[in-house]
C-alpha cells in the first residue's frame, strides 16, 4: 500500500475509513476485531513495529508507545469497514499510520484465512473536518455505527426503542463509545483525547449528545 500523496496537515482533523474489497467482510471473528484494536494501539509509532514483541511485553496495551504517529480520538469496526477519528502527530504521520495499520492487518488476516490479494477497497479515503460543528458531529456518527446491526434504517425511519439501542450500544465492544460512557478498560490507551476539543465535559453530556442524534428527526 503507498503513501496518499495528500497532505494531511499538523492540527486539523480527519474522519478516516475503509471497507472491504467488493464490500466483504474484514472482520470474521472475535479474534480479528481484537486484532485491529490492538494495531491501532501497536502500530502508532515511528520506532519498528513487531507486533509478537509486543505481547511478549506482558500485553499489547502494558507497553508505552514512543514516538506516536497520531492521535486517535474515537473509532468504531464494522463487519466490512472501520471508521476512525485522527489527527497527525508529524507532517507525513497519517499516511505512515494508515500504511502500517493496514498492511499488518491485511498480512494477519490473510494468513489467518488462507486468502491472499487486497483485502481493503482501495487506499483508505479521508474526510476533513474543517469546522467545530462538523468536527463534534463526527464524535456522534463513528460510535452510532453499530446501530445499524439492529435497526438498518434507523436514520430514515428513526429509531424503533431508544433503550435497546443504547443498550446495544454499551454491549458492543469494538468501538470507543464504552471508554466514552465510563467504562474502565485497558482499550483507552488508544485514545489522546488531550489532542482533540473536549466538547463533553461529563460522561452524562456525551450520552445526551448520543441520544439527541439517536432521536433526531
Amino acid at each position: 500500500m503507498s503513501l496518499r500523496k495528500t497532505p494531511f496537515v499538523l492540527g486539523e482533523y480527519y474522519h478516516i475509513y475503509n471497507r472491504g474489497n467488493s464490500k466483504q467482510k474484514i472482520f470474521l471473528s472475535k479474534k480479528d476485531y481484537e486484532r485491529f484494536i490492538a494495531l491501532l494501539y501497536g502500530t502508532n509509532t515511528n520506532e519498528r513495529f513487531n507486533f509478537f514483541d509486543l505481547q511478549k511485553s506482558g500485553g499489547v496495551f502494558t507497553k508505552e508507545i514512543e514516538d506516536p504517529l497520531v492521535a486517535i480520538g474515537a473509532y468504531c469496526l464494522m463487519p466490512n469497514h472501520f471508521h476512525i477519528l485522527i489527527t497527525p502527530l508529524s507532517e507525513d504521520g497519517l499516511s505512515k499510520f494508515m500504511q502500517k495499520l493496514s498492511t499488518a492487518y491485511s498480512m494477519y488476516f490473510n494468513e489467518t484465512h488462507k486468502r491472499t490479494g487486497g483485502l481493503f477497497e482501495g487506499k483508505f479515503k479521508s474526510q476533513h473536518m474543517g469546522d467545530d460543528r462538523q468536527l463534534k458531529y463526527i464524535f456522534s456518527y463513528i460510535h452510532l455505527n453499530p446501530v445499524k446491526l439492529i435497526d438498518g434504517k434507523w436514520k430514515e425511519n428513526g429509531i424503533k426503542n431508544l433503550t435497546n439501542s443504547l443498550e446495544y450500544l454499551r454491549s458492543y465492544p469494538y468501538s470507543s463509545f464504552l471508554d466514552y460512557v465510563g467504562y474502565k478498560r485497558k482499550e483507552k490507551v488508544i485514545l489522546k483525547l488531550s489532542d482533540f476539543p473536549n466538547y463533553f465535559s461529563s460522561k452524562l453530556s456525551f450520552k445526551e449528545e448520543i441520544v439527541e442524534w439517536l432521536t433526531y428527526r
